[in-house]
């Protein structure tokens, strides 16, 4: 009775070969989880006892793409080992490229992030240069954004699908999107025009449209401000390049005038 179950077909398969290819799927993603919990249980204590952060950086760096790759490959293997139609098997292997070239962008990803957390940031935090204090951070959002488009567009290739004909789609869309994108291109640009320019700088207290705070952010869109009330204002670049921008750091000196009453009688003693 349970042989004659096991050997009923479903779309070219037994149900012991569903069951087969279920458990391989199954226990790849137990053996990632696994994986994952040992390297963040018992790797990561080991390589914190030794004196080089290395070890401890390439640990975090590598632990969750390959967990994620391995992941993807014993589910890739197990649905690889069914019967099933030539367009099914194509989708599988496309499937399998597509998520292995992420993984690898996503492993790329973190390894910058790693490089400008822990050997970048130090030598500008290290510098006198206030400049490349608000320039490091746009630099690493613009790499990793540009890792990723990359990676997305050879993962797009890689599973079948026509880049040229995707890219030349988002250039015939091109003249809507920069329509739409008006206001982040100009923003885009004034925050272009405080680094050129430097009207601030990161900890300076500035008056610009109304507000009054202290600078503690500079990016490529906006910039956000502690006002004296001690509340987080975002504002658009594009404000900045607009208005009268002042600088209450730059004062030399404040002039500050006071009106005291006095009686006929005060003496200049009192």
């Amino acid at each position: 009775m349970f042989d004659q179950i096991l050997t009923k077909t479903y779309y070219n398969n037994t149900i012991a070969e569903w069951g087969k290819a279920l458990a391989i799927v199954v226990a790849a993603m137990v053996i990632g989880k696994i994986l994952y919990w040992i390297s963040k249980n018992l790797l990561l204590k080991l390589t914190s006892k030794t004196e080089t952060k290395f070890d401890d950086i390439l640990l975090d760096l590598i632990e969750e793409p390959i967990v994620f790759a391995f992941t993807a490959a014993g589910m890739w293997y197990g649905l690889h080992s069914l019967t099933l139609g030539e367009r099914s098997q194509g989708w599988i292997g496309n499937g399998f490229q597509f998520v292995i070239v992420l993984a690898i962008t996503w492993l790329v990803a973190r390894l910058l992030k790693s490089i400008f957390t822990f050997y970048l940031a130090p030598l500008v935090e290290a510098s006198e240069n206030d400049l490349d204090d608000q320039v490091l951070p746009i630099i690493q959002k613009g790499t990793n954004l540009i890792i990723w488009s990359v990676g997305i567009i050879v993962a797009l290739n890689n599973a079948g699908y026509d880049v040229g004909a995707v890219l030349a789609g988002l250039g015939i869309g091109g003249l809507a999107l920069a329509m739409a994108a008006k206001d982040t291109v100009s923003n885009f640009f004034g925050g272009v025009t405080i680094f050129v320019d430097q009207p601030f700088k990161l900890g300076d207290r500035v008056k610009v449209s109304g507000f009054d705070g202290t600078i503690e952010e500079i990016g490529i869109r906006s910039t956000r401000m502690r006002t004296l009330a001690g509340t987080l204002v975002t504002i658009p670049n594009s404000v900045f390049s607009d208005s009268e921008v002042e600088n209450v750091s730059e004062e030399p000196s404040r002039k500050v005038s006071l009106n005291l009453g006095l009686t006929y009688d005060t003496t200049p003693d009192s």
